[in-house]
This record gives structure tokens, C-alpha cells and sequence, in this order.
């Protein structure tokens, strides 16, 4: 009978499989077919229809990779459900994509090659062709291996790859090239500081507290109403800037006033919430509920808006190559363009999404509501003021930094109260088994200034620290395995060092394959 039941999991893992291939698969011949009846007959409609194929499948590797950041964290805190995620995002990526995602793109990302050192029009298509497929087949890996990496990235190192093979080293901009190095590391870090201290703000004047809920009437609207502000700057920086693009000070004072309006209708509602809701520390992820939807559905729609260039950037250049028949460096996205991207994000998203969004929400470390309240924030934040100080960051680094962050903050806060715990104990290791457990719960319901005095009481009783050092460091270890999955930091943090690199290697390789093929 156990048998029976493996070969049934087994062909039910296959048929879902073979659906999502299926399904993708339909998804560029569909782009296939819809290309050749555009297109006029001659090498430059096959190769506008096999960069529109291209296209489709680097903007669902978009879809699969890059949008479980957005998501991820309300999935796992369990916020929403995986499915409910799936819809509001890919509703909301594409509203971005159509909505906001620009009449006009860069094709050369980032500047980080010069168009005018590219030999002829045909070249320059032979490289944008390359550097989409090499990101494309880049991410599809990662996806496979449950890596978040960052899409710009990987298309920056598929344009950089293609363009040095174009044209030699000199046609790069390393100087654009050291800054995104240099986004590596500080994007994760700053995710993961501002993740920790809004979460670190929110033990304190929330969860440490005597009064639970009473110091959440007060603290929550108006930590409800700083994301309304956050989100509000970022959508008018980042999400409708191709519609109408504003200055820092405009688009902090529109946020300013969301802020406003979204704290004089959160107020009375988590007024109510609270008080139908027990004094308990766990009940304060309530709170955050409807919060989290909203910013999984905002930050879905600024990805969308501005990530979708990353998959029809390169398409929409390689369309004006071929009907305009000139190299530019930015070029007219038409709409067919634009729904191809829209489309695959959605559809990249609803297959092969689930995979990643498990492994930001709930494999890195545990999550709830308020720890995802904390990354969603700092998602928002970082980028708002990262990009006025002129630091290039990365949206998908930013939230999985913030995963981190709040994951190493707990572990910390852990550490230290199992030390006090230790050193409680061993201040009474004199005294009855009763008394000791008393003590801890008196401590254990204790705020953190109570908690300080009682600590201070204790070792001017004893003179000192009781736990030697080594003891220390053996219980730290203990814990941090228990709450981050060390196994996944490595793994992510390699699959975004040589993203750039090996997108690079491929595109060349690609390159040079095309031109083989292509020159008489």
C-alpha cells in the first residue's frame, strides 16, 4: 500500500510538472505566432520572433525569481494565502507593466555600455538577443535551485558579457560596473538594518510592554501610517515615474498626506481590533494583517512597473533596430512589447513562483506578521533613500536582507535572554527548584526596564558574570542554528556574487555562437 502511494505522489509531481511546462511552453508559441503575423518575411523577422520568444521567457523567469520577494514575507507570516498571493501579485505586476511601465526604455541597461562603439545595427541585435537569453536561462537556474537573485543584475551582466564581446573591453562602463558591484553588499546590509531596527523599535514600545495591546493603540496607526508614507513616496519615485515623474521633496509630501489619511482610518480600526483582543504579546501580529496585503499588492506593482524593462528593455531595442533601423540607446516600448512582459511575469509567477516565495516566507527563518510587517518597510525605505543618496541597490537584495535582518535580531535577542536565564539559574542554584521558577516568572513577565533592574540586583549580589565565556559562545550557536538556515545564506549569497559573471560568460558565448551562425 506505501508503494502505491509513493508511484501516486510521484505521477502527481510529474502531471504538475508537465502542466507548468506545458503551460509555459503554449505561452511562447502563443508570442511565436503573434510575432510572425507582424513581422514581414527576411532575417529580420526571425530575428524579431526569436527575440520576442526570448522575451516571454526571460519576463516568467521575472515572474518565477523575482517576484517572491514582494510576496514572500506576507506568504510566510501567514498574512495571505500562497494562492491569494499569487493573484494579487500577478494582478498587480501587471497593472505595474501596463499601467506605469513607460512609453520609453533604456536598451543599453544602466549605461553600462557605450551604443556608439557597437559596429552596426545586425551586431547590436546579435547582443541584445544574447545578453536576454543568457539572463533568461541565468534566473530559470536559480529558480531551480530556490536562489533569489536580483533580474537587473543578470540582465546587466548578460548586456556587459555580450557588449565586451561586441566591441572588447573598452566599450564598458567600469565604473557603472563597481557600482553594482558594490550594491552586493550594500543592499542586503541596509535591508537587513532597517528590518531589524523597525522590528527592534516594535519590541520595545510594543511587545515589551506591561500593557500589550494599550501600547499598540498608540504605536501601530502610527507605524501603519509611516508605511502608508514610505509606500507612497516609493510608488511616486519608482512606480509612476514614467507617468509623471516628481522631485524627492513632491513625492514626500504626497506620501506625507496618504500617510495622513491612511492614520485617520487605521486608527479606529485597530482600536476596535485591539479590544476585542486578549493582552498577549502573539495577538499584536493581528494587527498587521491588512497591512501586509496592501504592501505586498504596492510593492507587486512597482516591481512591475519598473522590472518589466528588464525583460522588454532589450526586446523593445532590438524591435527599433529592426523597424527603425537605426542603434539607440533608448527606445519606443511598443504595447505588444509591454503585454508580452506583463503577461510572463503574471504566468512565470502563477507556475513557478510557489518554489521561491516558500523559500523567502518560511525556509530562512520563521516569520510573523510583524517581522514581515518590518521587511516590507524596509523594502520600501531603503530603496527611497538609497536611491537620493545616490547608492545603487537592488529591490530583490533589499528584501532578502531584510529576511536575514530580522532572523539575526531575533537570534540575538534569544541568545541574550537564554544567557540571563543561565545566569538567574546559577544565582540560585542554592535554592529550591520552586523559588527559582518564581523568580523566572516573575522575570519572564517582566518589562525590559523591570527585567535591567533585576539583572543589576543580581549580580551586585554575586559580583560578577556567572556563565564563563565558552559556555556563552556554545549556547549562542545553538540558537542561531535553530533560527536562521545557514545552509540557504551561503547559497543565496554565492548565486548573487557570480550572477553578474556568469550572465556575462553566457552572453558572450552566445554571441559569439550568433555571429558564427549568422555571418555569411
Amino acid at each position: 500500500m506505501l508503494s502505491i502511494n509513493k508511484i501516486e505522489n510521484a505521477a502527481q509531481v510529474n502531471r504538475d510538472e508537465l502542466f507548468r511546462f506545458g503551460t509555459a511552453l503554449l505561452f511562447i508559441v502563443g508570442i511565436m505566432l503573434f510575432t510572425i503575423v507582424r513581422v514581414e518575411s527576411g532575417t529580420d523577422g526571425v530575428l524579431l520572433v526569436i527575440a520576442a520568444m526570448i522575451g516571454g521567457y526571460m519576463a516568467m523567469n521575472i515572474g518565477a525569481n523575482d517576484v517572491a520577494n514582494n510576496v514572500g514575507p506576507a506568504v510566510g507570516s501567514h498574512a495571505i494565502t500562497l494562492v491569494g498571493a499569487i493573484i494579487i501579485a500577478a494582478l498587480f505586476e501587471a497593472g505595474g507593466a501596463l499601467i506605469a511601465g513607460g512609453d520609453v526604455v533604456g536598451t543599453i541597461k544602466k549605461g553600462i555600455i557605450d551604443p556608439e562603439l557597437i559596429a552596426n545595427r545586425d551586431t547590436f541585435i546579435w547582443l541584445m538577443i544574447a545578453a536576454l537569453l543568457a539572463a533568461a536561462l541565468w534566473l530559470n537556474l536559480a529558480t531551480a535551485l530556490g536562489a533569489p537573485v536580483s533580474t537587473t543584475h543578470a540582465i546587466v551582466g548578460g548586456v556587459l558579457g555580450a557588449g565586451i564581446a561586441a566591441g572588447g573591453w573598452g566599450i564598458a562602463d567600469w565604473g557603472q560596473v563597481g557600482k553594482i558591484a558594490v550594491s552586493w553588499v550594500i543592499s542586503p546590509v541596509l535591508g537587513g538594518l532597517v528590518a531589524a531596527a523597525f522590528l527592534y523599535l516594535i519590541k520595545r514600545t510594543v511587545t515589551y510592554q506591561d500593557d500589550v495591546m494599550a501600547a499598540a493603540k498608540r504605536i501601530v496607526p502610527l507605524l501603519v501610517a509611516a508605511m502608508a508614507w514610505a509606500f507612497g513616496t516609493y510608488l511616486m519615485l519608482k512606480g509612476v515615474k514614467h507617468i509623471w515623474e516628481v522631485s524627492f521633496l513632491v513625492a514626500s509630501l504626497i506620501g506625507l498626506g496618504v500617510g495622513g489619511m491612511v492614520y485617520l482610518i487605521v486608527r479606529p480600526y485597530v482600536m476596535r481590533l485591539a479590544g476585542r483582543l486578549e493582552n498577549h504579546k502573539q495577538n499584536v501580529n493581528e494587527l498587521f494583517t491588512v497591512p501586509l496585503i496592501f504592501a505586498a499588492a504596492l510593492l507587486s506593482f512597482a516591481h512591475g512597473a519598473n522590472d518589466v524593462a528588464n525583460a522588454v528593455g532589450p526586446l523593445a531595442g532590438i524591435n527599433e533596430a529592426i523597424v527603425g533601423g537605426a542603434v539607440t540607446a533608448r527606445a519606443a516600448i511598443p504595447t505588444w512589447v509591454l503585454l508580452v512582459g506583463a503577461i510572463g511575469i503574471a504566468i512565470g509567477l502563477a507556475l513557478y513562483g510557489p518554489k521561491l516565495i516558500r523559500t523567502v516566507g518560511s525556509e530562512i527563518t520563521e516569520l510573523d506578521k510583524t517581522r514581515a510587517f518590518c521587511i516590507a518597510m524596509a523594502a520600501a525605505i531603503t530603496v527611497i533613500f538609497a536611491s537620493q543618496l545616490g547608492l545603487p541597490v537592488s529591490s530583490t537584495h533589499i528584501a532578502v536582507g531584510g529576511v536575514f535582518g530580522v532572523g539575526f535580531l531575533r537570534e540575538y535577542l534569544k541568545v541574550n535572554y537564554a544567557r540571563m536565564v543561565d545566569e538567574i539559574r546559577d544565582h540560585h542554584s542554592d535554592d529550591s527548584p520552586e523559588a527559582v521558577e518564581v523568580f523566572l516568572e516573575r522575570f519572564a513577565a517582566a518589562n525590559v526596564t523591570t527585567k535591567g533592574i533585576m539583572l543589576r540586583e543580581l549580580k551586585q549580589k554575586n559580583g560578577s558574570q556567572l556563565l564563563l565565556k565558552g559556555e556563552r559562545k556554545g549556547l549562542g550557536k545553538i540558537h542561531r542554528l535553530e533560527l536562521v538556515k545557514r545552509s540557504l545564506l551561503l547559497r543565496i549569497a554565492a548565486a548573487w556574487l557570480i550572477t553578474v559573471p556568469l550572465a556575462g560568460v553566457l552572453a558572450a558565448m552566445f554571441f559569439f555562437m550568433m555571429r558564427g551562425i549568422m555571418l555569411p
